[in-house]
This record gives C-alpha cells, structure tokens and sequence, in this order.
C-alpha cells in the first residue's frame, strides 16, 4: 500500500473521458448483447491504459477515471438496499442542456446488506500503487446523498419511508459508514467526497431550489455539513478525506452559480476534511475572499484549470491566480487541479482525450513551476 496522501501540488478531480470502445461495450451491455463478464474485462483493459497513461502524465494520485459508472454519484447510490433508478424522461435542467440521468428515488428505508461494488473497483485499481503513485476513491458526500431524495420533488416519495428528515440523515450515516468500512477493508486511504449540494446553496436561486426562505437555506447550510461531519469523525484516523465542492458539470454545461461566501463558514471553516478542491475557473466560482475561513490544518486545491473548453489557459495568467490566492491562504497549502472532472457522466465534456491530456500537462508545467517541484 503506497504510503502518500492526497492531494499531490497539481492533481485531478476524478473523471476522464471515456474511450469510444468502453463506450459501446457499455451500450453492448445495457442492450443485452455483452455479459457482465465481457464488461468487466473491457472495463478493465480501459483502466489499465487510463492509469498507464496517467503515470506517463506525471500524475502522483491515480483513479479509475470513473470508467465503471455511468454517472460520477448515481451508480454509487443504486448499490445500497431502498434505491431504484429508471431512464429519465426530462432531465436536469443545466444551462443550456437537461442532464439526462436517471431517475433516482427510494423504494424503501436505505440500507447495506452486501459489500458496496465500489470496494471492488477500487480493489482492482489499488494493483497499480506504487511508491510513486497512490490510488483514490471518489463517491458523492453524505449532503449530495441527502439532497437527491430530500429535494422538494423527491421528498413527496421518499416521506412514504421517513416520517421526517432527520430520520433519514440516520439513516445515510448509517450506510455511509458500512460503505466506507468496506471501501477501508479493500485498502482505500484516500477518499474524496464530491459535494455539488454547497454549488447549489450559492446560487441566488437556492430559496427557490430548495422551496424555502433565506432562513431555510440557512438550516440546510447546517445540515449538510452537520451530516457530513457526522460520517466524517467516525473514520479510521489513517484514512484521509477530502472534498471537492463544483455547480455542476454534464457535457461542458453547468447546473448553478455563485462565489463560497454565502456558505464558507459553514462549508470551509467547519467541515472536518483534510482538502478543498474548489472550482474557480471562471466568474461563476466568485472570488478567493472566502478562503480566509479555511483553518490552517487543511489543505486548498484551487480548481483554476476548467475541463468544460478544450482552450489552455494562459500559464502566466493562472499563476497570477494562484499568487492572489496566497493573500487568503500561503502557497504551501495549496494546489492545483482542474475546476471538476473530465466526465462526470459517460456523455463526457466537450473536448478530446488529447486535448484532456493537454490540459493535464499544462496544470503538471505550472505546478513545477510555481512549487519548484
């Protein structure tokens, strides 16, 4: 087991582009014309040149790109007992294209009676640490989890098995930790929890979004880091966890907008995670003002590259960011990494493997540069 810790000076979000056979195998699966078994061994030819590629890259945390999932949080629900899903008729609205995942909702109270299938991803790609390289799992937060069956339009259904939501913040607790003791069996020491729910609690909309008032936004402020922590100070003390905090990424669109302040003492100065991966990348992330919440113990990884356009960003340019970070929190804690993932559902963002791997090389160059590595 590799003995590093994330996040690495420059590093990934998660996701990557999927490649066109992995693609159809996929289809070829879901239509009936490829067994599990046949996937599986496609999936794992994919990652095995993913990661090959991402140590030629000079990246230290390595993923499996998400290659097994069809989305970056809905293949992670559908494992645990009272989850269901079903093709989606309408989508999510993003900005300028509904995110077509599927319908996830509850059938039943949550829980976790077999091993979560993640523990087995991760199990195959832990063959490939080294003392180079160090593997990381990614999985939605606990407040991500909340979020899809406490929204308004979901809360209808779900009601049916919770008299009230605090009974279901025990309930993903619950899960999240079995969850987690499985993934901690199978040798994950590196656990990042993906959090759009805080991009959404920014956006000036969220009173709307969430069917609430200001004050109401407030208490699901709260809440969701309150369960957060709640997973979080019951793990393996070995066992670091960061989070990644986006508004949204489905085919180089976005779901919502609006900077950390709003959220940066609940979210920035109170959760109890090792990093921050933040999204910065363009005027929708707000300004660096609110890492003046961040507390000394714990790390920034200032999301400055974006994975929605295939254009490189200027380095200098990007540097003169990370030197305007330093005025909120100093250049050793922080890192750098792109605002999100590659392709946080199989569709993908809008460039290509080269043109991803280009913007991978860019952030590694500016990293060395600025941290002399």
């Amino acid at each position: 087991m590799s003995e590093r810790k994330t996040p690495y000076r420059y590093d990934v979000v998660g996701s990557f582009l999927r490649p066109d056979f992995l693609k159809k195998a996929r289809i070829d699966a879901e239509e009936g014309r490829l067994d599990a078994a046949g996937l599986r061994r496609i999936e794992d030819e994919a990652i095995t040149d993913l990661v090959t590629k991402q140590k030629k890259a000079g990246m230290h945390v390595i993923t499996d790109g998400e290659f097994r999932r069809s989305a970056w949080h809905l293949d992670f629900m559908w494992a645990f007992d009272g989850v269901k899903h079903k093709k989606t008729e309408t989508g999510l609205p993003f900005h300028g294209e509904a995110a077509m995942i599927d319908d996830t909702y509850l059938v039943g109270r949550l829980d976790l009676t077999k091993r979560h299938p993640f523990a087995d991803h991760f199990t195959f790609l832990r063959q490939f640490e080294d003392g180079n390289t160090v593997a990381k799992l990614t999985i939605p937060a606990p407040a991500q989890f909340y979020e899809q069956f406490a929204m308004p339009n979901f809360w209808k259904n779900s009601s049916q098995f919770y008299r009230d939501t605090d009974e279901l913040c025990d309930d993903i607790v619950k899960v999240y930790r079995k969850a987690i003791a499985d993934f901690y069996d199978a040798g994950v020491r590196n656990l990042q929890f993906d959090d759009c729910s805080w991009g959404m609690l920014v956006d000036p909309r969220a009173p709307f979004i969430f069917a609430t008032d200001e004050k109401g936004v407030d208490a699901l402020k709260d809440r969701f880091v309150e369960l957060n922590n709640a997973v979080l100070t019951s793990l393996p003390g070995d066992l670091t966890v960061n989070t990644h905090v986006c508004r949204g990424n489905f085919h180089s669109t976005y779901a919502s907008e609006g900077g950390y302040e709003s959220v940066a003492e609940y979210l920035l100065k109170r959760e109890k995670v090792h990093a921050f991966f933040l999204e910065f990348d363009d005027e929708r992330s707000g300004g660096f003002e609110p890492l003046r919440f961040v507390p000394e113990d714990k790390l920034v990884v200032l999301g400055l590259v974006t994975t929605k356009r295939a254009a490189l960003e200027n380095e200098e340019g990007i540097i003169a960011r990370i030197n305007e970070a330093t005025k909120y929190v100093p250049l050793e804690r922080l890192c750098l990494s792109p605002q999100c993932g590659f392709a946080s559902c199989e569709i993908g963002n809008k460039l290509t493997e080269d043109e991803e791997w280009a913007k991978i090389a860019l952030i590694r160059r500016i990293a060395e540069k600025v941290w002399k590595l």
